[in-house]
C-alpha cells in the first residue's frame, strides 16, 4: 500500500441496469468521475458495492474494469472478506491482485467470534495477501466487534497497515489513536463521524457519500487534516442532513437514490436490498437542491 494513503476514499456502489446486471457505462462515469475528484483512493467490492450479491465473476469483472478506468491514477483498495478462514485464505491467495495497492477484510460475519478468533483469522488473512491488509471493524453488521486492545495487537503485524473503524465507539476508537505504532493508519467508516475522528487524528475516511459529492465531501476531509477545523465544520455541519438522509433506508439504497438524482447511475439494488421509496427520494431531492450539486 503506498504509505502515504490518507484522505478521502470512497466505498464505490456498483450500478446495475434495470434487468439487474451491471451498468458498466454508469460504473465508468462514476469511476471518472471520482478520479478527477478530490477523491484520494478508491475501495471496490465493499459493503457499499453489494458484494455478497455479485458472483466471484461479477466481482473480478468489476474490479478489472475500475482498473482500467482508472489507469493508475489514484490508488485502489479491493474487498476480500468472509467468514470461513480457511476458505478466504485460499482465495486471497489465488485472486489476482495486480495493480491492487491493498486489500480491505471486514470482520466475520455470524459466527460471532471470540477475540482470541478475531486475531487469528485477521493473521491468516494477512499471512495469505501479498498486499498489505486493511482490517474493517463494523459490528453493526458482522455482530462482532473488534476491540481496541486486538487491533492495536494486530497493528504489530507488518502486513497489517490500516484500520477501517466503522463501531461508531469514539472511546475505543480514541484508545486505538492513542495507542498505535507508528504508520498505523486509522480511517473513518462512518461518513457522519469523519470530522471528530480526523480531529482525534485519524488518517481520513472510506465513504458512502463521497460516491455522489466528492470535491465537496473530499474538501471536508482535507481541511480538517490541514488543521483548518472551522472551514471543516461549516461543510460537515451543511452535509448532516443529507449524510443522515441517505442511510435512512440502508446503504446502497439512499446513495444510489442520490446518484440516480445526479445522473451517475440508477437506483437500483440486488435483492434482498429493495431501491429507496419515493418518500427517501424526494427528501433526497429537496437536499441535492439546497447544496447545489451539479447535475452529470
Amino acid at each position: 500500500m503506498n504509505n502515504t494513503l490518507s484522505g478521502l476514499g470512497v466505498a464505490m456502489v456498483t450500478p446495475f441496469n434495470e434487468k439487474g446486471g451491471i451498468d458498466f457505462p454508469a460504473l465508468q462515469r462514476l469511476t471518472e468521475n471520482l478520479v478527477n475528484a478530490a477523491c484520494d483512493f478508491l475501495v471496490v467490492l465493499g459493503t457499499t458495492a453489494e458484494t455478497p450479491t455479485l458472483s466471484e465473476e461479477e466481482q473480478r469483472r468489476v474490479l478489472d474494469f475500475i482498473l482500467e478506468v482508472n489507469a493508475k491514477r489514484k490508488p485502489v483498495v479491493v474487498g476480500l472478506a468472509g467468514n470461513n478462514t480457511a476458505a478466504l485464505c485460499k482465495r486471497i491467495e489465488s485472486f489476482d491482485l495486480s495493480g491492487v495497492d491493498a486489500v480491505l477484510s471486514a470482520c466475520p460475519y455470524y459466527n460471532k467470534p471470540t477475540q482470541a478468533g478475531l486475531i487469528a483469522h485477521f493473521e491468516a488473512v494477512a499471512n495469505a495477501s501479498s498486499q498489505p491488509v486493511i482490517l474493517y471493524n463494523v459490528p453493526s453488521r458482522t455482530g462482532c466487534n473488534l476491540e481496541a486492545a486486538s487491533t492495536l495487537h494486530l497493528a504489530n503485524n507488518p502486513n497489517i497497515v490500516a484500520i477501517k473503524e466503522a463501531s461508531g465507539n469514539l472511546v475505543q476508537i480514541d484508545s486505538i489513536l492513542l495507542n498505535r505504532p507508528s504508520g498505523f493508519k486509522v480511517f473513518s467508516g462512518d461518513d457522519a463521524l469523519t470530522l471528530a475522528m480526523i480531529a482525534s487524528g485519524a488518517d481520513g475516511v472510506i465513504s458512502v457519500i463521497g460516491n455522489a459529492i466528492p470535491d465537496i465531501f473530499g474538501t471536508m476531509v482535507h481541511q480538517s487534516l490541514f488543521g483548518q477545523i472551522n472551514e471543516a465544520r461549516a461543510t460537515h455541519l451543511s452535509l448532516t442532513p443529507i449524510v443522515e438522509a441517505i442511510f435512512k433506508e440502508g446503504n446502497p439504497a439512499g446513495i444510489k437514490a442520490m446518484l440516480e438524482q445526479i445522473g451517475i447511475c440508477e437506483a437500483h439494488v440486488r435483492l434482498p436490498l429493495v431501491s429507496a421509496t419515493p418518500e427517501l427520494k424526494k427528501l433526497i431531492y429537496a437536499q441535492i437542491a439546497e447544496l447545489n450539486v451539479t447535475i452529470a
